[in-house]
């Protein structure tokens, strides 16, 4: 559900102090930036930002950032979030490929992904969110007890992320095929749009908790 060319997007974006505008000056500074010490977590590909501002607002003791590289779909965030503003979140618009420039070694407590793109050509298998080579790159800004949560309706989008953990050096700490008949790992959830798009036409959600070896 991709909105392309939303008339001053951009500009709106630029001009908000909602958005981080230079992620790479905040590596290693992110808990400077909001203000204190509390734990960060992070959505990458976040979408209009259902989700990471449902977290936001649940877990204030949180600090939050919603990643998306798309300005039309980050502008429908930063209006969200002018509506109802949150002290702890921000936005970055970012390719995930550079995440690691903007976040330093052990600084992300948890990182979200909420219904990637599955990227179903072989040869765009790299650039699959749960790769394993998006999985260095998180390795490397996520804390050692830190975990990834990952969430989709795509069955073999999530059979190849399950087929990633080995080769990626994760190791599987929950998973279900169903996850909204899965009382415990239901339990908290927040579901996004596409996510509510999903189910309510009877699909499954499939879901996992990994976390580094």
């Amino acid at each position: 559900m991709r909105l392309k060319n939303v008339p001053g997007a951009r500009e709106a974006i630029a001009q908000s102090d909602l958005v981080v505008h230079e992620p790479g000056e905040a590596k290693g500074n992110w808990r400077q930036i909001f203000g204190n010490d509390h734990p960060v977590h992070i959505e990458i590909g976040m979408g209009k930002g259902k989700f990471i501002h449902g977290m936001a607002g649940r877990f204030s003791e949180i600090n939050y950032i919603g990643i998306e590289k798309y300005s039309s779909v980050l502008f429908r965030a930063v209006q969200k979030m002018e509506e109802e503003p949150l002290g702890n979140l921000k936005f970055v618009r970012m390719d995930a490929e550079e995440i690691d420039q903007a976040f330093a070694e052990d600084e992300v407590d948890r990182i979200y992904l909420n219904f990637s793109d599955p990227w179903p050509k072989d040869r765009h298998a790299k650039r699959r969110l749960p790769s394993r080579e998006f999985l260095a790159r998180y390795a490397r800004i996520l804390k050692p007890d830190g975990c990834l949560e990952f969430k989709t309706d795509n069955r073999a989008l999530f059979e190849f992320a399950l087929e990633e953990l080995p080769h990626a050096g994760w190791r599987l700490k929950a998973l279900t095929y169903d996850l909204h008949h899965d009382e415990d790992m239901m339990r908290g959830n927040i579901m996004t749009e596409y996510e509510e798009k999903f189910s309510s036409k009877g699909n499954p959600i499939y879901k996992y908790i990994i976390s580094r070896i």
